[in-house]
């Protein structure tokens, strides 16, 4: 008896309406992704973990966006670290910047430069062309919480001052930097930058939130230890030159001379460091802003 032939089947039908649902899905995502905005942090950051993850390399702060790690390292970027390089190798402050990695984060110190004039806060235009050259660096590879510290030399504040003290001039100054930040700076990136932020690649307040930002006023308490210990070792120098003369090595004439120049030495040592003290501290935080 002859077998029946079997019969062929085609293809299951619901494969068609499934292959068809897919790519209607697909098509509308792909128009929902080219409509969006992208934040430009999550992207770096999405970015920049996969990059390190295949590199076997930990992820430093300043590489671009909000980073997985809490790790300010400057150091680790190359391209950062050219940037500011230039700055600090500038002729115009070279000597007067350095950067340095604590426990508590990146700090970049700024000495001898007019950024107030004697009993002011207010910024001087010098400042703020290094503040835009150094901010934009800073601010744009990290959303780190940033602390700024404010300064002033020894000499007490005039009696005609708004501000009753050192510490509340020195609190002044540091509010005046973080004010440039995230008024002026903020302003001028925004102009600057304009294409990029009306195309999405860019979201300002991403980079210059006013709470990532904490003036803090130093006050004239870091000048005053150092100048106690100048003053400790002149005094010392001259304690050994008066054992000298009482021992009869040295007359009374050489005596005068010496005590004369030790008091010279300690007013040009004092200028000195009322020069160091025309400062900004700027302290990038392991920590970020949450």
């Amino acid at each position: 008896m002859p077998r029946k032939k079997r019969e062929k089947t085609g293809d299951a039908k619901w494969m068609q309406t499934f292959s068809d649902m897919t790519t209607l899905l697909l098509t509308m995502f792909i128009a929902l992704f080219s409509m969006a905005t992208i934040s430009p942090g999550k992207f770096q950051q999405a970015v920049v973990s996969l990059q390190n993850v295949f590199e076997g390399q930990p992820i430093g702060v300043l590489v671009g966006g909000r980073s997985i790690s809490d790790e300010p390292l400057i150091t680790s970027n190359p391209g950062i670290r050219q940037e500011l390089l230039k700055i600090i190798e500038d002729e115009k402050y070279k000597g007067k910047i350095t950067i340095e990695e604590t426990d508590k984060g990146t700090i970049i110190s700024m000495r001898d430069i007019a950024f107030f004039r004697p009993g002011s806060a207010e910024l001087t235009a010098e400042a703020k062309d290094l503040l835009y050259r150094i901010g934009t660096i800073i601010l744009e590879h990290t959303s780190n919480a940033i602390e700024v510290y404010g300064f002033t030399d020894d000499q007490p504040v005039l009696p005609s001052s708004v501000y009753p003290s050192n510490w509340h001039l020195s609190a002044a100054r540091a509010a005046s930097v973080v004010n440039f930040f995230t008024i002026e700076l903020k302003n001028r990136r925004l102009v600057e930058k304009m294409a990029e932020i009306n195309s999405g690649q860019f979201d300002i307040d991403y980079f210059y939130n006013s709470d990532r930002f904490f003036p803090i006023g130093e006050g004239d308490s870091e000048i005053a230890k150092e100048i106690s210990l100048l003053r400790s070792e002149i005094d010392s120098r001259k304690s050994i030159a008066f054992d000298h003369f009482t021992e009869g090595e040295l007359n009374s004439a050489q005596l005068q001379q010496i005590e004369r120049e030790l008091e010279n030495e300690y007013n040009t040592r004092l200028n000195e460091l009322r020069q160091k003290y025309r400062r900004i501290d700027i302290l990038i935080l392991r920590q970020r802003v949450r």
